[in-house]
Formats: C-alpha cells, sequence, structure tokens
C-alpha cells in the first residue's frame, strides 16, 4: 500500500476519533448537568400498586399518579380504586399522608330499556360503537336518553366487569372496582359511579315531560316530584329535569322513613337498592333492581 494514501486513512481516523470523543465528552457534560433527579419513593409507591392503569384516579396511569401522590401535598393517598383500601394504607404508609377511608362503590347503569320495552326509531347500521350511533339522531332507541347498547363500556372496562345481556349491560359487582372508565366512556352519560351502602336508587336518566317519557317507556321517570315532595330527609331533588339522590343525607337519615319515595313513585322505577345484590335477572320482565 502506498504510505502515503496509508497516512492519510490513519490521518482520519484520529480525527473521526478525537471528534467522536469530543462529543461523547460534552454529552457527558451534558448529562451532568442537566440530569433529573427522580425520588426513589416514586418507584416504591408504583410498585405498592396493582398497575392497573384503568385512569380512574384522573391520572395518566399509575405512573402518573405515582408521581402525583408524591410530588403534591393535595393528592390523597386513596384515588387507586383497583387496589382499595390495602393499596391506600401502603402509598399513605409511604407518603407519610393521612390515611383516608376508601368508600365501597359500584357502576350503575341509570336505564331501564329493557323492561320498560323502549322501541327503535330506527335500525343503526355502521360502526359498533355506542358513540358512532349516538351521532346519529341520539341512537336507534325511541327513548334520547336510553342506552344504546351496544356494548361500548363493556368493551372499555379493564376488568371485564360488564356483561352485554340482550344487548344491555349488566355490571358485575364481584369484579366491578368502580374505576370509572364505563362512566367516561358513556355517549348517553347514564352510567354513574353509587356507594354500595346506598339504600335507593332510581333506575332511569330520561330528561324528558312526562308524556313524552310513557309514549316511548312503560316504567320510565315522568318527573311527578312526588318523591322530592315526600322524602323527610329532603335527600331527593330533581335537577335538570332528573331525579337526583343525595345518598350521605338518605343514609344518614336511615330507615326510620320506610322508604316513602318507593313506595310512593306511581312508575315505580324509584326502587331499594342491596349492594352488591341490586342487579336481579328475569327473563320475563327484563332486567330489574332488586327489591
Amino acid at each position: 500500500m502506498d504510505p502515503q494514501l496509508l497516512k492519510i486513512a490513519l490521518s482520519g481516523l484520529i480525527l473521526l476519533g478525537c471528534i467522536g470523543l469530543f462529543f461523547g465528552i460534552g454529552l457527558a457534560l451534558a448529562a451532568h448537568k442537566f440530569a433529573v433527579e427522580t425520588n426513589p419513593l416514586i418507584d416504591k409507591v408504583l410498585h405498592a400498586l396493582p398497575l392497573a392503569q384503568c385512569g380512574g384516579c384522573g391520572y395518566p396511569g399509575c405512573e402518573g399518579y405515582a408521581i402525583a401522590v408524591v410530588s403534591n401535598p393535595d393528592v390523597p393517598p386513596n384515588l387507586c380504586f383497583p387496589g382499595k383500601e390495602a393499596v391506600a394504607r401502603v402509598v399513605a404508609e409511604l407518603t407519610g399522608k393521612k390515611m383516608v377511608a376508601v368508600e365501597d362503590q359500584i357502576a350503575v347503569v341509570r336505564c331501564s330499556r329493557v323492561e320498560g320495552r323502549v322501541s327503535h326509531k330506527h335500525h343503526y347500521i355502521g360502526f359498533h360503537s355506542c358513540t358512532a350511533a349516538n351521532l346519529g339522531f341520539g341512537g336507534p332507541s325511541s327513548c334520547l336518553y336510553a342506552c344504546i347498547g351496544l356494548g361500548e363500556c363493556a368493551q372499555a372496562c379493564p376488568f371485564n366487569a360488564i356483561e352485554m345481556v340482550e344487548s344491555f349491560p349488566v355490571v358485575n359487582p364481584d369484579a366491578c372496582v368502580s374505576c370509572g372508565v364505563c362512566v367516561r366512556t358513556c355517549p348517553k352519560k347514564i352510567i354513574e359511579l353509587q356507594t354500595l351502602k346506598a339504600r335507593v336508587q332510581v333506575a332511569c336518566s330520561s330528561q324528558d315531560l312526562g308524556k313524552d317519557v310513557k309514549a316511548v317507556c312503560e316504567v320510565g321517570c315522568i318527573g311527578c316530584k312526588l318523591c322530592v315532595k315526600v322524602c323527610p330527609a329532603k335527600a331527593v331533588a330533581y335537577s335538570d329535569n332528573k331525579i337526583v339522590i343525595d345518598h350521605k343525607s338518605c343514609i344518614a337519615y336511615g330507615p326510620s322513613c320506610e322508604s316513602v319515595c318507593v313506595a310512593k313513585c306511581p312508575r315505580e322505577i324509584f326502587r331499594h337498592y342491596k349492594g352488591r345484590t341490586a342487579i336481579a335477572r328475569n327473563v320475563a320482565d327484563g332486567l330489574k333492581m332488586a327489591g
């Protein structure tokens, strides 16, 4: 080989090595100077979480909640619904925060479309999605506030706690962890998180006038407000053309009222609620609340 060419080749290799060394040292210094120290406590909290990634806490994944609960003194340690009290207690101990009781809740569907024999105003053909169907005149049901029944909530549930029966979502009380994914997914906003200590429930979300409700549903709430008038605990209100129950006030008052709201409801849509046994299956009458 020509000595001159060999000399040029070696010089090029040396130059490339020097450039690489220069940039390597520069990157090392930059990494050291701009390094962001991570709190080891975040990893400890993260490993204590069930890593369900459900988003029920309101943060982007379990890591997002771990960072927030460690970094922000205002974030409570009991926001991990799948982990419930056991995880909340561990997080409280790790972060030095006060342990707050975790209230047992369950997702409830405030609709009686099957039982009320709500008909369809048109046949939907399109994407198998409640959100997509809702874009077309509010869905196929004659009731604008009825469950569409395409199972988007069941598909979204990270715990497989919702089963579609006769195109209607039935919540499995043993699997539901009250993460709230179904609540955020439902385009009709008829799924709510409700305390398991609740005494009563209204299985209807209609905001239509009484005559309009009667025209499409056999059991839907007609907004007569009789339940509001007779409740001695003042736990029932009529807001935005829909019955709203203050369960804390209802529970605090206790059973001495003899559930007068249930007894006086002319449509029998105001019903007793029995926690995890609330949903009962009845083939003849559709889906009903137990009791």
